[in-house]
């Protein structure tokens, strides 16, 4: 009697068999196996099924899993609270010491500027930097450390070429004029800064979803309220404007692209798709870091570019203010630091964390999101690059049924709205309250 054979397996994919040379790994939702190699390159080809697919919501806002062993003590919520106290006594006696030795106060609270401005702009960098490298890392479209270097040279180069956002922060986020006597302060803008900061470092250790960008508006509206500098209503006004319309906008294109792909690729199978658009995500990539760092690194080059003017260091014109090339050069290499530094820590997420995302999706995503950034770049509007990408990915989600929405992301995105900048607005204002009783204005 011969022993009957144990059935094999096909898998899914590419219809051959799975044997023990062959690692398996089963779909999640509709259970059909399938070889890794071909989970990793399409996941699910069955029409309908979605156990393959993640959105880019859960891969930006992914946590880095605690690690083992001594790299563990830094997850000590006390430790990074020293290693900035540390840093600011330095600061602190190092102004001293330069007041001593004879310094102009103003050299020494422009240098203040320029730093606390540079390490926004380098949070601001790490924070975002799975904007543009969590699809094509998840999706395998590119190595990690490829998908690194792209984004992190990418975000420079967009931070370079433009500048118009940047020259509307710094001359229109107020109505003064030269020797006004509600003039911008070095101490105010410090003061805002520093406020915002603080502000974003304790909602991130809290895990709420914040934007740093609105962190730093919030900032500055409460210090120059309190200091009764008049704020620019109309261009506050526009601020206010995109913040609500870019999401909305990219939350509808991205709605529409997805329909439209769908419809026009509806008789193609999902992995001839992914296959095509594996390609097409490297752009899409591309032009997320280059417009992120065109519109985000504006944000700190903006507020040098303000106290530089406030100062007396540069003076603006009757058509605007021209940004130093230092200004320009100094905050697009940090964000694109804070880009490489963040990007480690999403590689190391994605290698603790099975997640899929495929590249359509990825696609769509993106290009919605770099179109709608650019557009609001080209306004010279400062926006939240975050709540836009999310927004995209909303949209995208919406175009298969409501239900694949993750609305938690859109609330947290009204939540930062409601929340963030009213809370910063009195972080600023308080912190510049207490300087001021202290005799510095």
């Amino acid at each position: 009697m011969v022993a009957a054979t144990e059935k094999q397996l096909l898998c899914a994919g590419c219809q051959q068999a799975i044997d023990q040379e062959h690692p398996q790994i089963t779909c999640p939702r509709c259970q059909l196996p399938y070889h890794r190699a071909c989970w990793e390159e399409g996941g699910c080809r069955t029409d309908g099924c979605e156990g393959a697919e993640s959105t880019l919501s859960e891969i930006l806002h992914a946590e880095v899993p605690p690690q083992a062993g001594p790299e563990s003590v830094l997850a000590n919520p006390f430790i990074p609270w020293l290693i900035g106290g540390a840093i600011a006594v330095i600061l602190a006696l190092t102004a001293i010491i330069a007041l001593v030795q004879g310094v102009p106060p103003k050299t020494v609270l422009i240098i203040g500027v320029v730093m606390a401005a540079l390490t926004f702009d380098y949070v601001n960098g790490m924070h975002d930097a799975g904007n543009a490298i969590a699809t094509v890392i998840s999706t395998r479209v590119l190595t990690p450390i490829t998908a690194l270097i792209m984004a992190a040279v990418l975000n420079l180069l967009g931070a370079m070429i433009h500048a118009g956002v940047a020259a509307s922060i710094a001359t229109k986020f107020a109505n003064v004029q030269p020797h006004d006597p509600h003039q911008i302060t070095l101490v105010m803008i410090l003061c805002g800064l520093i406020g915002a900061s603080v502000w974003s470092y304790l909602t991130a250790s809290w895990g709420l979803p914040v934007s740093t960008s609105h962190s730093l508006f919030g900032g500055l509206i409460g210090v120059f309220l309190i200091g009764h500098v008049p704020l620019n209503m109309k261009y506050l006004g526009q601020i206010g404007m995109w913040m609500v319309l870019a999401p909305v906008l990219a939350f509808s294109a991205g709605w529409l692209l997805m329909v439209a792909l769908m419809w026009m690729f509806r008789h193609v199978t999902p992995h001839k798709i992914n296959t095509h658009f594996r390609i097409l995500q490297i752009f899409s990539s591309a032009m997320m870091a280059f417009s992120h760092g065109s519109n985000d690194a504006q944000k700190a080059m903006g507020i040098i570019t303000m106290a530089l003017v406030s100062g007396g260091f540069i003076t603006s014109q009757a058509g605007g203010v021209e940004v130093p090339l230092w200004v320009k050069a100094s905050c697009a290499l940090v964000i694109a630091l804070g880009t490489g530094y963040g990007g480690m820590r999403v590689i190391q997420t994605l290698g603790h964390k099975i997640i899929k995302l495929a590249p359509v999706h990825g696609f769509a995503a993106e290009t919605v999101a770099a179109a709608t950034i650019q557009l609001v770049t080209f306004l010279k509007i400062p926006i939240s690059t975050t709540h836009v990408i999310s927004s995209s990915i909303l949209g995208i989600g919406a175009s298969k049924r409501l239900s694949a929405v993750r609305w938690g992301v859109a609330a947290n995105i009204v939540v930062a709205w409601v929340f963030t900048i009213p809370t910063c607005a009195m972080a600023g204002a308080l912190l510049y309250a207490l300087v001021r009783l202290c005799g510095a204005h």
